[in-house]
């Protein structure tokens, strides 16, 4: 599972690269422009690409983080074997709900 674990976080990370340089492209833009926190709500209210962007962001996150949050825990707590593996579950599903409701309270 190692490997597995391994390829899917470098995976996650290859995917974050270039939504994490859009989403700054973005916000420079936004706040080159001038634009309020509410001017930018408005613009992303009802918008199916930027729910789809975000929330692909969300789910590589989530399990980007979940994965490397249990290498953290193996190397330095005396968490093992399936505990180990349930909080990383636990753990990236709590990031997933809490980052998908956050996407669609901005675009819904």
């Amino acid at each position: 599972m190692n490997v597995r674990l391994y390829v899917l976080q470098r995976a996650t990370a290859a995917l974050m690269v270039p939504l994490i340089a859009i989403h700054l492209v973005t916000i420079l833009y936004a706040i080159g422009g001038g634009l309020s926190a509410k001017e930018v709500l408005a613009r992303t209210q009802g918008s199916l690409g930027w729910g789809l962007f975000y929330g692909l962001f969300v789910l590589a996150a989530s399990v980007h983080a979940a994965i490397g949050v249990r290498s953290v825990l193996a190397e330095w707590s005396p968490m093992r074997g399936r505990s180990l593996d349930i909080f990383m579950w636990v753990f990236g599903a709590v990031l997933m709900v809490l980052g998908l409701r956050a996407v669609v309270a901005v675009v819904m």
